[in-house]
């Protein structure tokens, strides 16, 4: 387990060296590690959540922690592409507007 946490790491930093994911987006994906090098190093974590949620097995409470991760990174992932979509709009818009503005100038030679 530790293992597969450790390659986790070192794909992020490569990643991140490569500059294949922004260095602010990537936080979401360090939390992620450090929740999965937390309850791998100490057990005892998980089984007190597990008793503290009334859930009744650690496995089943392991896969709602990593679940609820999940969702937290999608939907940050999903208010980052919404961002982003309305800048590709905002300068398409301004493209049409700049393009618009140059046929007019060239006709008017």
């Amino acid at each position: 387990m530790l293992g597969a946490i450790v390659l986790y790491f070192v794909l992020l930093v490569l990643l991140l060296k490569k500059k294949s994911l922004s260095l602010k987006y990537s936080l979401l994906w360090f939390f992620a590690g450090l929740v999965m090098l937390l309850l791998a190093l100490w057990p005892g974590i998980l089984v007190a959540l597990t008793a503290a949620l009334g859930i009744q097995l650690p496995v089943n409470a392991l896969f709602a922690i990593m679940f609820f991760c999940i969702i937290i990174i999608l939907v940050s992932i999903t208010s980052i592409v919404s961002k982003l979509n309305s800048k590709v709009t905002c300068l398409t818009q301004e493209i049409a507007l700049l393009e618009k503005r140059i046929r007019e100038l060239e006709s008017g030679k």
